[in-house]
This record gives structure tokens, sequence and C-alpha cells, in this order.
């Protein structure tokens, strides 16, 4: 029925000795294998999950149906930010789960979701709009030649897209108009629909489609009826992907489009950080500690700025009070409009029972709102515990969002990030994502992307956003989950944003004892940077380099390594000559699965993403960490200085601390350098019977004496 069969058929049934992970990495490895299809419902360990997800993403598609309100599990937005970040493409239905294989083989054509839509229905048309728009996507904005040329097959007050052509158009007409259309750089795709008629022959127009040259284009259409729609259909077959109704085609170009975004998070160079800060983490650590030691598990409003402060994320300035008359005193103080809001662990939103005064112009009307606060706390929430009164000087909004963003629990992911409209009425609202940790820049500014609020952040004229500052906000967060265990909710609401940049005016913070000697980064699906691998060397020549894991934002400094190297090297280092690394090439060293694989950079001063690379090593493990495969490749003006010494006993030691049995690689036999560092390291050398230019290296950790070379 679908055209394709399996190669292999699996059932974990409770998955005790095999698990999804399991099945993800030995499918990924098969070459036979040209898309995997999961339906699931749970997922026992997310971070091998993660791991093994993602690197079979990268090879070939992965496609999942999950109900949407399975018991006893996260939020679902949860499992749909697991699985973007992953890079798989989630359908909703089963029909849908099959269709995917073929249509997803239009993804390399599609680079973005403008759609120009062709019909001979405008009602079709119509609702296929609606559908469009419900997927985020955008109708194409024909370039000026398009449309002139479209000007013969229209009626002069015809809308340009979606594009009528009228219900007696014939292949002819559909042939021209799908030519332009393809032609124009402003589309990335084109759904041509072609309702019955007794006009024309449809399925003459389904053989214009076949007939038209090959195209950088996505075409996709929709040919309804159970006669001649049925025929053209199966006309069309495997070579364009056809349904009957323009809904589901439209569906299908827009879960290419999120199947190429999903893919993009595997790859695309995010940028540099706009600004270098560093967490006081001792300070963050002080606060976490004095409120477990209390006995609480909340962090009074101040205690929560001060956490916000301790990570550089810009907050109001905030003083507390005992007492109304206490409040009086520091609005005198102040001597400018105040905010005035009471404090209570037991109250999540003080707005609701009166708690938060506004421009407050008196030391007077502060004492006298205190009181009225006070008296009112203790009618409607008798049982709330009072803790004081928080002042802050009026800020001006000047035209700034609110917004909400902070830390909230995602099961067995570990805690996750949301971003959204912020507000009273936040929840009411609903306008919010999630993210896994750790992020960067980039799946920084995806979480943003996948709001409503969003577009108006980008894209007003008259209210600007500072867009960097909002991403690295959301950076620090991830940081704050990265290194402190305790964190176990974070609330930051309003979180203002304006063309300036950011300001936190409330927050709150739920604390959770850690376990005594557990990392704060086990909770997390994704391992973090390892930055217990940073270290500073010293070179013969008195140079000092930092030595530390890689970042996606280096990928722009190997392509400069690279480009220093001379093509021998090159051709040493990848088997071929080559002049440059391919993005893809290049992403898949930078962009790594610390908890799989490891990359270590020799690098000068400054940020990743502007400070030069001067070596690097890779190394990858397999799933079980029984083997591991080394790379090395250092730059030419460094030759002589022992840095590729340094690499390779570093990469040896990172791969005994892993447990990892081996350590193997494969050299050129006139690569004599690598060969004597190889036998020097205390490397086996074996050759190849089948390449006699070719050495097989190969590293027993458990065998290897510890002060080889």
């Amino acid at each position: 029925h679908y055209s394709f069969g399996f190669s292999h058929l699996v059932h974990l049934g409770d998955g005790l000795d095999i698990d999804l992970a399991d099945i993800l990495d030995y499918l990924a490895g098969d070459y036979r294998v040209r898309a995997i299809l999961l339906y699931l419902e749970n997922i026992g360990d997310a971070r091998k999950f993660m791991s093994a997800a993602r690197r079979a993403a990268r090879v070939k598609p992965v496609i999942i149906l999950k109900p949407r309100r399975f018991p006893d599990q996260p939020d679902d937005a949860v499992f749909a930010a697991a699985f973007r970040r992953a890079g798989l493409l989630r359908v909703d239905t089963s029909d849908e789960l099959f269709q995917m294989v073929e249509v997803l083989k239009a993804a390399k054509l599609v680079n973005n979701d403008r759609l120009a839509i062709l019909s001979n229905s405008s009602s079709m048309s119509l609702m296929a709009t609606d559908v469009l728009y419900d997927f985020g996507g955008r109708l194409a904005q024909f370039s000026e030649a398009t449309q002139q040329g479209l000007e013969t097959l229209l009626e002069p007050s015809a809308q340009p897209n979606p594009l009528d052509v009228g219900d007696q158009a014939n292949e002819k007409a559909y042939g021209q108009a799908l030519d332009l259309l393809l032609a124009d750089p402003g589309v990335d795709g084109v759904l041509v629909i072609k309702t019955p008629s007794a006009f024309t022959d449809t399925t003459a127009v389904a053989d214009t489609l076949l007939q038209r040259p090959t195209t950088n284009r996505c075409v996709i259409a929709s040919f309804p009826g159970p006669q001649t729609g049925a025929e053209a259909r199966r006309r069309l077959g495997r070579k364009i992907p056809t349904y009957e109704t323009a809904g589901d085609a439209v569906q299908a170009f827009m879960r290419i489009v999120q199947y190429k975004r999903n893919q993009s998070l595997l790859m695309e160079t995010p940028p540099s950080l706009p600004e270098e800060f560093t967490a006081d983490i001792p300070m963050a650590k002080a606060v976490i500690a004095q409120a477990l030691a209390g006995g609480r598990r909340l962090l009074n409003e101040h205690e929560a700025l001060q956490l916000l402060s301790a990570y550089a994320i810009p907050v109001a300035e905030t003083l507390t009070a005992k007492s109304p008359y206490e409040a009086r005193q520091l609005a005198a103080r102040l001597n400018q409009a105040v905010t005035l809001k009471i404090l209570s662990p037991d109250i999540a939103n003080k707005s609701q029972i009166g708690g938060v005064a506004r421009y407050l112009n008196t030391p007077e009307a502060v004492q006298q709102t205190a009181t009225a606060m006070l008296m009112r706390l203790r009618t409607v929430a008798p049982a709330a515990r009072f803790e004081g009164f928080v002042l802050q000087p009026m800020l001006p909004r000047d035209g700034s969002y609110e917004l909400t963003l902070g830390v909230r629990a995602g099961g067995g992911f570990g805690p996750v990030i949301y971003f959204g409209q912020g507000g009273t009425e936040a929840e009411t609202i609903n306008d919010f994502t999630y993210g896994l940790p750790p992020i960067n820049m980039h799946l920084a500014r995806e979480i943003m992307a996948q709001t409503r609020i969003y577009k108006r952040l980008r894209y007003s004229l008259l209210r600007r956003a500072d867009l960097k500052a909002l991403a690295l906000t959301l950076v620090k967060i991830s940081q704050m989950v990265v290194d402190l265990a305790e964190l176990a909710e974070l609330h930051i609401n309003p979180l203002w944003v304006n063309e300036d940049g950011v300001v936190a005016l409330d927050a709150r913070v739920h604390l959770t004892p850690a376990d005594a000697g557990a990392a704060p980064a086990q909770r997390l699906a994704i391992r973090p940077y390892p930055n217990e691998l940073e270290e500073s060397i010293t070179l013969p020549n008195d140079r000092k380099l930092l030595l530390r894991p890689v970042l996606p934002e280096d990928e722009p400094a190997l392509h400069a390594l690279v480009s220093r190297a001379s093509p021998e090297d090159l051709r040493r280092r990848f088997f071929q000559p080559i002049r440059e690394l391919s993005h893809e090439m290049a992403a898949g060293l930078t962009q790594i699965d610390y908890n799989r694989e490891i990359a270590l950079v020799a690098v000068g001063p400054g940020l990743p993403g502007k400070a030069v690379v001067y070596g690097i090593v890779n190394l990858s493990a397999d799933p079980n960490n029984d083997r591991a495969e080394y790379s090395i490749l250092v730059d030419r003006a460094l030759i002589g200085m022992r840095l590729g010494n340094l690499l390779m006993r570093r990469i040896i030691d990172y791969a005994r601390s892993r447990g990892i049995g081996e350590i193997y690689g494969e050299v050129l036999k006139e690569n004599t350098p690598m060969l004597q560092l190889n036998q020097a390291l205390g490397f086996s050398i074996q050759s190849d019977d089948d390449d006699p230019a070719l050495k097989h290296v190969i590293l027993k950790l458990h065998h290897i004496d510890s002060s080889a070379g």
C-alpha cells in the first residue's frame, strides 16, 4: 500500500534487557535501513535515548508516533522539545508515520516554509491556506517577474497566492503556471490542487507534473476524487507526494519543514556569546545553603533575585522590610515612586490577593498600602506565613514586553527550560515552549521561535526587543541548571525586554536537597559541557594555550585551522585530497554528544567562536564504550612543540577514566611522525592485509604502562 517494505520489525516488550536506545544504535548502523519508524509511549533512560536518537537522526530519518496524553508522563511539550532537539520528526497518526518515509525524499528540496498554492478551486485553496497557517507556514510572496508572467492566466482581480487558474484550466495552463512558480526564488514549495472537472482531463494534468524537468523546488499534489483523482494519484505514484485532500498535502509539506528545522539543530553553527559572563557560583550556593539550612525549600523574592544576580541576569533593585513602618522608612530613603509587594512563601501569585501595588509616590502611601496588604493577607489567607515586604523603585516600561521564563520539572528528562508570554495572565494565555538544557545562543533562539509572542518580538518596528539579551538570559538560566543541583524550579515573571535589554522584576525559586556527592549534570538528559577537562598548558616556547572540550561555536576556527594546513597534512588526516571541510563534516567534529564522544581543542585567548584553534583531537566511542576511534590534527606552526603528544595523552587519560577498553585508529604508512607517536604511547601497529598503504594502530588501555612515551 505504501510502496516500501520492512527490513526489521521489532517489539521490545518490557525492554528488560534491550531498550529503545539499543535498537536505534543498531538500526543507525544498518545500511539496509533507509528510515526508522517508532511508536513509543514512554522513555526509560532519557540520556541514553537522546544520545542514540541524535546519532541515528544524523544519518537517516527517524519518524516517531507517540500518544500525547499518556498517563503518568510529564507535559507532552517536554517530549516535543526532546524530539526537536534530537532531530526527530513527530507525526500524529499511523498513516502519517508510513507516508513520511516517501515524503521526506523531498526534504533536501525544502529550505523554508514559503508555499505557493496552484489550484482550479478557490474554496480548496482557501482551506489549504488555513491548514498552512495552523502549522505556522507562510504563503510565498511572488516576484514581480512571476506576477507579470501569471497575468495571462488569471482574472484581473485575482489574488496571486493562492493562485486560482479556474475550473476550466487545462494541463497547458497548469504547466505554464507551475514553470513560473518553480523559477521564483521566493518559493520553497508548490502545492498543485486539481479537483475533478467536466471541462478538463485530470490525468492529463498529472502527466504534466511528471513531465516537468528536475527542479530544486519541492512539488506536492492533491488530486481529490474516487475515480479520476485516484488514477492521477496512481500515476504520480512515488515520484511526487500526492494526497486526496489538500489539507493532508499541506500538512505533509509542513512536516518536511519541521524535519529540516529539527535537523538544523543538529548541524547549525551557533554564534559566539555576545558577552562574556562569569557566574558567581559561591554566592549562588550560599543563598541556597542558607535557605536549606533554615528548613526552607522556597526562596523569598529578594533571595531569588540575588540568585539571578549571581548569574549576571539584570534585576530590579530590591529592598526588604519587616513591617509597614520599615517599608515607609525605606521609601523615604529611595525618595521616588516605588512598587510594593508582600512576601509570603505560601502565596504563589501575589496579584490575586492584592499583594502588589505600583506607583506609590510617598512614604505615607507606602505605609498605608503595606498595612492594608497585611490585613488582607490575614483575612483572605489566614494560614499564610508573612515574611515582610519588598520595595522596588518604579522602572519606566518604555514599550517593554512582559515575558516569563525559567525552569520546570521535566520528568525523566530532568529539569527543562521554558519561555513564553508573561504577566498576570500568563497561564491563561498559555504561550509556552520548552527546551532541554544545556543550550547555546542558537538553541535559545529556537526555543523562543516556538512561541506566538516571538513574532512580535522579532518583527515589530515600533516596539523593538533586544533578542540577543533575551537569548543570553536563557543561556544563563541553562548554566544555573548545570551548576546548581538543588535548583528544582525557577519562575521569572515578569521579565521585561525592550531594545535596551532585559530586567527581571520578580522571581520564585523552589529547591530540593541534592544527594551528597551527586554531580548536578547527572540529572540532565543531555550531558553538558565537561568543564572539568579544561586546563591551561604551556608549550616548550613558553606559549600558553587553553586545552578544553570543543564547542559548536568553534566551527569557524576549525575551518581556519584546516585552511592553514598543507594539502599533504589534510590528505594524511582525511585519507583523501581536500581543500576545506564541508559544513556537515565540521559540524560533526564540533557539535558532539559529550555522553559518547569527546574532542579536545588547544585554543588561544578569546570567547568560543573567536579564539584561534591550534589543534584538535577527537575520540568517538561505540555505544557500549568497548572501543573508541581517535583522530588528530595540529597546526603546522606548532609542529615540534609536542602539542600532538600532549593532546594524545589527554585523550588517552579521558578514555581510561570513562572505562573504554581500547583506542584504535587508521594511519597512512607514509605518516611516519604519527606512527612514531603511536609507538611511543604504547599502540600496537598492524598492517592491513587488503591495503598495504594503511596501518592499524590499537591501544589496549588495561595493558598500557602508565609511563609509556
